[in-house]
């Protein structure tokens, strides 16, 4: 069976805030009976190095641990790890070169961290960073989360209608046997949301429309939590994976308020897999 996505990376540096992005990946590798990649990014540099190597071996040696742990998780759940450390000065870049190397379609992260004020008011700065210039599709998930299982929200922007992003929740929606919520805020929604309705007849997903007016990131937020979804999918700003790429404002405000996961759609720059 083919799988919307065909190769999963886990970016975690396993501390209670990843605890639902590690959850969540093992669940997705399980179901889909597909090998997890797991980088662990740990910051380094020459002179960091050698102004305290002990502290720099412990790290070492605290990143084995964690592996050690996830290793023992994911041999419970009979998912195959395998582990990638890297060493750099940046977290993000070095998460975005390991993407890139496995040629991963999905990559699952964390939404908060432990430091700065940032991560307390919405969703990590480094997190931020690799969302907004990763080559693939993101998972950004909270601390709880949990595989999707009641419904699946798409949210679109008349204005910027991507055609990859309808037929990526669509894929997920039917994959999983969820219904599609398809929700549009904006002057002329119903074109869009007409369109949607016609392709998931077409592929078999149950789905239904809601055009509204008013704060789209606050009445996406609402929708999903009164009619129970627990995915979000979302699309991201700019054309492709360079500095120029940026997360849109909306996509921001979910990302940081959203209580379930929330799938932010980016075309993949690697080829398919024959």
């Amino acid at each position: 069976m083919s799988h919307v996505f065909q190769r999963l990376l886990l970016a975690t540096e396993h501390t209670p805030q990843d605890a639902g992005a590690e959850v969540l990946a093992l669940a997705m590798a399980r179901r889909c009976g597909m090998p997890l990649d797991v980088v662990l990014p740990l910051i380094s540099n020459a002179e960091y190095e050698s102004v305290a190597p002990e502290l720099a071996e412990r790290h070492d040696a605290q990143a084995r641990a964690h592996l050690d742990e996830l290793q023992a998780l994911a041999e419970a759940q009979d998912v195959t790890l395998r582990p990638h450390v890297r060493h750099g000065s940046e977290l993000d870049a070095e998460i975005i070169v390991q993407a890139a190397e496995c040629q991963a379609d999905l990559l699952v992260i964390r939404r908060r961290g432990r430091r700065g004020l940032l991560a307390r008011l919405m969703f990590g700065e480094m997190v931020g960073r690799v969302v907004s210039r990763a080559p693939c599709s993101v998972v950004v998930a909270p601390r709880d989360a949990r595989l999707w299982s009641r419904q699946v929200l798409l949210a679109i922007d008349p204005d910027h209608a991507d055609p990859g992003l309808v037929q990526s929740a669509l894929a997920v929606a039917a994959e999983c046997g969820l219904p599609l919520l398809a929700v549009s805020v904006g002057a002329s929604p119903q074109a869009v949301l007409d369109e949607v309705l016609s392709l998931a007849k077409a592929q078999g997903v149950a789905a239904e429309a809601h055009a509204a007016q008013g704060r789209p990131a606050d009445l996406i937020l609402s929708l999903a939590q009164q009619r129970g979804a627990d995915l979000i999918v979302v699309g991201r700003r700019g054309p492709g994976p360079s500095h120029k790429v940026w997360i849109g404002g909306v996509t921001q405000k979910i990302i940081g308020l959203a209580e379930c996961p929330v799938l932010v759609h980016v075309p993949s720059v690697h080829p398919s897999t024959p």
